[in-house]
C-alpha cells in the first residue's frame, strides 16, 4: 500500500519502543505451545497491515491445532509474511528463505510458506526456480491455508494467490502475536483504489473493501474488556472507509471512529493511514471532540513538487497539501503530524527536490519515514517512466531529507520541554527496568523513572517533560 510502505528512516524510531508493531520481523509466542501437536513460526516484514494479517493467520492455524514457537528450527510450518515495496525487503526475505531451507534439508517434514504481497509476483521463482518454498498464499487466501498445507504434506507445491472483492476476515478473531497486552491493531478495510504510480499494493492486495462496522466495534470492545487500552484502526486509506449495509446505518470513517471512542474514555483510538485527498473536516472535528482519540495523523506527502506528485498520481498539489496541513492545525492545534517522503522519483530535478525540503520545513513534521525511490515491477511508474535518477543522487537527496527531518524532530521534541502529557504505560524501557516507557496522544515516546507508586502496563499517568532528544521525551511523573 502506498501509505504504509516499508520504512527506511533515520534515527527517529530507534529508541525505546521499536516493538513488533513497527519492526522488520518478529516471531510469535503461544501461551503454551506444548498443548499443540504441531508448531508454526511466522515472521512479518513491511507495513502494519502485514503484522495484522499474521495475527489472522495465527488464528486460522490455531484452529487447525498449531501452536506458535519462537524457534523456527522446531517448527512444522515456517511462514514469511512478505513486503514487496522495496527491493531490499525482497532480498531480505530471500535470504531468510535460504536459511530456512538449510534447516529443512535436515528436517524433511518441515514446510516453508510465503504469504502476502510477494506471493503473486514471485511465486514461480520461489516454487520452481529456486525451490525455496512449498506453499505460496496471497493476502486474500489465508482461509485456504489449512488445505494448502495438507496438499504440501502430500508432496504437492501449493499456491493460492487469488484476490477477492469481498474478503475482510471480519469473522476471525486475531491471535495477538508478541502483544504487550496494551496496544493492538484492528483492520477496518483491505485493498486500495488509489493507483499511486510507484505502489504495488493495488496489484497485490486488490480493490478496496470495508469491513462491517459492527464487527470492528465488537473487536475493539473485546480488546478493551481483555485489558487493552489502545487500538489502531488500520487500512490502506482509512479515510475512504465506508460501510452501508442493506437497510442499515451508513457508516463513514468519522462515525466509525466515534463508535470506537464511545466504548470507553479509557480506550485510546489511533488510526493509520490517511490519504491527503480523503481526510475530511468531519474526521478532524471528531478527533477534536473526543479526548481519547489521539491527536496524531500520519499524512504521507511523498513529494513537495506538484509535477512530481502528478507523475506519482497522488491527485493533489503542493498547495493543496499545505492547505490541508493548515486546516488540521486550525481544528486540532496540538495535533502531531508525520509523513512519508520519497527521494529521487523519476525525472526529479534538483529544484523539485528543494520543493520537497521546503514542504517539510513548512509542515514542521514531528517525524517522517524517508526512503529513496525503488522501482517495483508491475507498477504504473515501471511501465510509464524511466528510473533515471542515479543511485548516488537519490542517496544524497535522501541524506538531505533525513538531516532536515532530524532538525525538525529535534525542534518539535524540544518544544515539549516543560509541558505535561497524559502517557499510556506500554512497558518497561528497553534500556532500563527502572524506567517506564509509553506514548502521549501525539504519538511521541515518553520515558520516565518508576516511583513507589503501584503502576502497571496499561495505566495512564501524567508526566512533565524535562528534556528531549529528536525521538524521545524524558520526564517525571507528577502527582494526580
Amino acid at each position: 500500500m502506498a501509505d504504509l510502505l516499508q520504512k527506511v528512516h533515520s534515527e527517529l524510531y530507534k529508541k525505546d519502543v521499536e516493538e513488533a508493531r513497527q519492526g522488520e520481523a518478529f516471531a510469535p509466542f503461544a501461551e503454551d505451545p506444548n498443548t499443540f501437536s504441531k508448531k508454526f513460526y511466522i515472521e512479518s516484514y513491511g507495513c502494519q497491515m502485514n503484522f495484522s494479517d499474521s495475527e489472522i493467520v495465527a488464528s486460522i492455524l490455531h484452529e487447525e491445532g498449531y501452536g506458535a514457537t519462537r524457534n523456527f528450527e522446531e517448527a512444522n510450518l515456517v511462514l514469511l509474511n512478505t513486503c514487496s515495496i522495496r527491493e531490499k525487503a525482497e532480498q531480505t526475505v530471500r535470504n531468510r528463505l535460504q536459511a530456512f531451507r538449510k534447516v529443512k534439508d535436515s528436517r524433511p517434514g518441515m514446510l516453508i510458506g510465503v504469504l502476502g504481497c510477494m506471493a503473486e509476483r514471485l511465486k514461480a521463482k520461489f516454487l520452481e526456480e529456486e525451490k525455496l518454498v512449498d506453499i505460496v498464499v496471497g493476502p486474500d487466501a489465508y482461509r485456504t491455508l489449512p488445505g494448502l498445507v495438507a496438499e504440501a504434506e502430500g508432496g504437492q507445491k501449493s499456491v493460492n494467490v487469488l484476490l477477492s472483492r469481498e474478503e475482510t476476515y471480519a469473522d476471525i478473531s486475531p491471535v495477538r502475536l508478541d502483544s504487550n497486552g496494551v496496544t493492538a491493531f484492528v483492520s477496518i478495510m483491505r485493498g486500495c483504489n488509489n493507483m499511486c504510480s510507484f505502489c504495488v499494493v493495488p496489484f497485490t492486495r486488490g480493490r478496496e473493501r470495508s469491513r462491517d462496522a459492527e464487527s470492528i466495534v465488537a473487536e475493539c470492545r473485546d480488546l478493551f474488556e481483555r485489558g487493552y487500552r489502545e487500538v489502531t484502526l488500520l487500512g490502506q486509506n482509512v479515510d475512504s472507509y465506508h460501510f452501508a449495509p442493506t437497510g442499515g446505518e451508513e457508516v463513514t470513517f468519522a462515525l466509525l471512529m466515534e463508535k470506537v471512542a464511545l466504548i470507553s474514555p479509557l480506550l485510546r483510538v489511533r488510526f493509520s493511514t490517511s490519504h491527503p485527498k480523503d481526510i475530511t473536516d468531519d474526521v478532524l472535528r471528531t478527533m477534536a471532540k473526543y479526548e481519547n482519540i489521539c491527536k496524531y495523523i500520519h499524512l504521507p506527502v511523498q513529494s513537495g513538487n506538484t509535477r512530481i506528485l502528478q507523475l506519482m498520481n497522488r491527485t493533489y498539489t503542493r498547495e493543496w497539501y499545505l492547505a490541508k496541513v493548515k486546516r488540521i492545525r486550525e481544528i486540532i492545534p496540538d495535533c502531531g503530524l508525520s509523513t512519508d517522503v520519497i527521494s529521487g522519483f523519476c525525472t526529479e530535478t534538483e529544484e523539485e527536490h528543494q520543493d520537497t525540503l521546503s514542504v517539510m520545513a513548512l509542515s514542521k513534521f514531528d517525524m517522517a519515514y524517508m526512503f529513496s525511490y525503488s522501482e517495483r515491477p508491475g507498477t504504473l511508474a515501471a511501465r510509464r517512466y524511466t528510473d533515471d535518477i542515479p543511485e548516488e543522487v537519490k542517496k544524497r537527496r535522501l541524506t538531505e531529507i533525513i538531516n532536515l527531518q532530524n532538525n525538525l524532530s529535534k525542534e518539535s521534541y524540544t518544544a515539549d520541554i516543560g509541558k505535561t502529557f497524559e502517557v499510556l504505560i506500554e512497558g518497561e524501557s528497553k534500556r532500563s527496568d527502572m524506567d517506564w516507557v509509553g506514548r502521549n496522544s501525539q504519538n511521541k515516546v515518553v520515558v520516565f523513572p518508576k516511583t513507589e507508586r503501584d503502576l502497571k502496563k496499561g495505566d495512564y499517568v501524567r508526566v512533565k517533560i524535562h528534556s528531549a532528544t529528536s525521538a524521545t521525551l524524558l520526564g517525571n511523573m507528577i502527582a494526580e
